[in-house]
Order: C-alpha cells, then sequence, then structure tokens
C-alpha cells in the first residue's frame, strides 16, 4: 500500500472514530539529547531543539505528538527555578489527561522527576523522563532509542512519574545514574526489578 492510500485510510478511519489519536506531549528542556557541535566554539553544546525534527522520523500514526519547548540548557545548569517553569508547564497541561514525556539532561534527571513526584500529588497520566548519553545525530547516539521507547511508555505506563532510558523503566524513587556503566540502574538496597512496582 501507498503511503498516500495509507494515510488516507487512517484518515477515514479516524473520521468515523474507528482510530482514535492518542494525544502526548513532549517538554523538551535541552540536555545532551538536544547537544550539537558548535563550529564556532568547537564544542559540543545546546543550541537550537531538535527533538521535533527526530520525531518525524517515526512511524506514529495512532499518535498526536505535541512538542512543547521550554528550556535549552545542560542539566548541570538546571537550577529549582528552572524546576519550577517545568512544573508549571506540567501542571498547565495535567487538566489534557495526556501522558507527558520530558526531555531532560541525565545528570540531574531524578533531581527533578523527584520534584515532580513531590509537587504532583494525585497524578492521573504518567510522567515520564528521558534523556540521552550521546546527542541526537552522533554516530552510537542512544536519544532516538530512549525517545521513541518513552513514547511507548507513556501509552502503557499507570499514573506516576518514571524515568525510561535504554530499555528499562524505574519509578522516579527507585533509579540513579551509574557513571561507571554509562546508564541508569535501580537504587542500591532496592529488591525490585526495573519497570512499574506492582
Amino acid at each position: 500500500m501507498d503511503q498516500n492510500v495509507r494515510a488516507d485510510a487512517i484518515s477515514v478511519r479516524r473520521a468515523v472514530g474507528l482510530l482514535a489519536m492518542k494525544t502526548i506531549y513532549v517538554i523538551t528542556t535541552g540536555g545532551t539529547i538536544e547537544k550539537a557541535y558548535s563550529e564556532k566554539t568547537g564544542s559540543v553544546a545546546n543550541l537550537d531543539g531538535k527533538i521535533g525534527r527526530y520525531l518525524k522520523l517515526l512511524r506514529l500514526p495512532d499518535s498526536d505528538v505535541q512538542v512543547v519547548p521550554l528550556v535549552n540548557k545542560d542539566s548541570l545548569e538546571m537550577t529549582d527555578s528552572d524546576r519550577c517553569i517545568i512544573l508549571d508547564a506540567v501542571s498547565k497541561l495535567l487538566p489534557e489527561n495526556a501522558p507527558i514525556v520530558i526531555t531532560h539532561g541525565t545528570d540531574t534527571m531524578v533531581e527533578t522527576g523527584l520534584y515532580l513526584r513531590r509537587a504532583l500529588a494525585g497524578l492521573r497520566v504518567p510522567i515520564i523522563l528521558t534523556g540521552a548519553m550521546v546527542p541526537l545525530g552522533f554516530d552510537g547516539s542512544d536519544g532516538l532509542q530512549n525517545l521513541t521507547e518513552s513514547l511507548l511508555a507513556a501509552q502503557v505506563l499507570g499514573a506516576g512519574v518514571y524515568l525510561v532510558m535504554h530499555g528499562q523503566v524505574f519509578p522516579i524513587d527507585r533509579v540513579r545514574k551509574d557513571r561507571v556503566s554509562g546508564t541508569f540502574v535501580r537504587n542500591q538496597g532496592d529488591p525490585g526489578m526495573s519497570g512499574p512496582l506492582k
């Protein structure tokens, strides 16, 4: 089936209510996932947002992904004032009753997630934090994988705040960054496996 016929078939099914679009909000805050090489400085920095560009590479016919650019900074520069901005944006989206994915730098991702968890009692949707160890577009980047996994997790997880990276799902209060292995792991002493808790 060619692309135009497939798109028309999806449009017709949506029009008659056979295929519901699932809205997912993606709040972008910068971090390694959005870093780019600057020829002027010869370094990697947060310059322009690129999440929207990479989302266009994915086949998401049943999803209405809305990108909400918020800030674009390294997470080591993230302050409580920035976390308040993120909390405000999340709070404004919660009445939509749609899952939220937040792209964020990995160094303080857990701190931001815990901040949101403390501030948002009675969540009815999942909030997923994700990022990358290597920027989108660079060889060996994990960014598109993590973003894709987060979009899926947002559709299947229950309400709560989670971190999704490298094929794993962690409740935000059960995870830490392991700088030696270059990934996230469950907290020491936590007998649970990665994934949502029962």
